[in-house]
């Protein structure tokens, strides 16, 4: 279902930046009125109904693809860390929630600090 609104969704994204670059501006009329040929390719009214009409059409489409792309990948929330060991080092003390399975090993474990009053007991 994911690869299906995906394809859907970069046509869509190909076929929108093709039409918007197809429309003309707004200040392209004083050319035809200048002795500009007219554009009756798509009518008498030219294109801009037609234009309009598809890249709101496409926009929606688009709208419609970015939402359920959202929903679909958030069903599989899996961490980019998920399986990877942490590596250990000697100055470090160890993570808390470290990697399953992974154990500190004696050489990089933090060395135990004792309190005066238990030096003191020791004496």
């Amino acid at each position: 279902m994911q690869t299906l609104v995906t394809v859907i969704h970069v046509i869509t994204c190909v076929l929108l930046v093709l039409v918007i670059l197809i429309q003309s501006g707004k200040g392209a009329e004083i050319s035809t009125s200048l002795g500009g040929s007219s554009q009756t390719v798509f009518g008498s009214s030219g294109g801009a109904t037609f234009l309009t009409r598809f890249t709101s059409g496409a926009a929606a489409v688009f709208f419609v693809t970015s939402l359920l792309l959202t929903a679909l990948g958030g069903e599989s929330r899996k961490s980019l860390f998920e399986g990877v060991a942490v590596p250990a080092t000697q100055n470090s003390a160890p993570v808390s929630g470290g990697a399953v399975g992974a154990s500190p090993s004696p050489s990089t474990s933090p060395s135990v600090v004792a309190s005066p009053a238990a030096e003191a007991a020791k004496n």
